[in-house]
């Protein structure tokens, strides 16, 4: 019976982890490896702006990024968020806008899926 609060606790946090960030619309899931889908997302948009992207690593080994639109900065700026997928194999991808972004940012991260 002393297990019980300890298997209650990692069901709520398993049930949290298993939902997107708040304030973050999904834009599609990927086979790929996160690390791999972040950095299409940043080439495309640096490409397209001829501007500087920043990325930074969430969790660790490349597990989960936010991939910033090119003139956003972190924490708060418009991004796109990468993180491995919620159930299954792959990469889940969403876009955090924060009113900072447009149309273009989310047709990038399309072609990167």
């Amino acid at each position: 019976m002393k297990f019980l609060p300890l298997i209650a606790l990692t069901v709520a946090i398993s049930a949290c982890a298993a939902q997107p960030p708040a304030g973050v619309q999904s834009v599609g899931q990927s086979k790929q490896p996160p690390k791999a889908v972040a950095q299409c997302i940043a080439q495309k948009w640096a490409d397209g702006s001829q501007q500087q992207v920043v990325s930074q690593d969430t969790m660790a080994n490349d597990q989960a990024m936010d991939v910033y639109v090119p003139g956003q900065q972190p924490p708060t700026g418009a991004a796109a968020v990468v993180r491995p997928a919620y159930s299954g194999s792959g990469t889940w991808v969403g876009f955090r806008s924060n009113g900072g972004a447009n149309s273009d940012a989310t047709g990038a991260i399309t072609g990167c899926l």
